[in-house]
């Protein structure tokens, strides 16, 4: 075979193995955006209602206890373990910044329940608070920028799985 054919079958192998190779690549990524799209997520969804500033000390009615978005102070509360609860106004900022919040009902006390959550949470230098929400039917309460997970007791794997799925999203407009 002559030197210009072999020039000329390579040229053409390249040719179609480009555009080829892009065409799969598209399918590849948009396959991905599909799957991701369709894969439940933990928790229930909550309608969103915005994330306005109010000035302190303004308050706000929420659709969720505790709440998952809507008008919030401008100031965070810090990462990590709380032993008071948070204002609302004040969480709802930190899950606006991608924040995942663990909060407790314990009317009798549940030392257990507290340690079992507080080694979760501890295991994340950010983004995640853990404290006591007095005002909730549940136990326990995983809160995310318009997702809510109620929980009865500890499940570390589900509450792992909710931290992981939402935390460091953030969700400025």
């Amino acid at each position: 075979m002559s030197k210009n054919k072999i020039r000329q079958r390579t040229r053409r192998r390249q040719g179609i193995s480009l555009p080829t190779m892009l065409i799969a690549a598209g399918l590849l990524a948009f396959g991905l955006l599909v799957y991701e799209a369709a894969r439940p997520r933990p928790g229930r969804a909550i309608a969103d209602l915005g994330n306005d500033h109010i000035a302190y000390p303004q308050t706000a009615t929420y659709n969720s206890t505790p709440p998952t978005s809507g008008p919030h102070y401008e100031s965070l509360a810090r990462w990590g373990i709380h032993n008071s609860p948070i204002p609302n106004e004040l969480q709802v900022h930190n899950l606006e910044d991608g924040g995942v919040m663990v909060q407790y009902n314990c009317p009798d006390g549940c030392p257990e329940v507290i340690a079992e959550l507080s080694r979760i949470v501890e295991a994340y230098d950010r983004f995640v608070i853990l404290a006591p929400y007095p005002q909730m039917d549940a136990r326990i309460a995983l809160t995310a920028w318009q997702r809510i997970d109620l929980l009865d007791e500890v499940d570390g794997p589900r509450i792992v799985e909710f931290i992981d799925t939402y935390i460091g999203i953030d969700h400025h407009r």
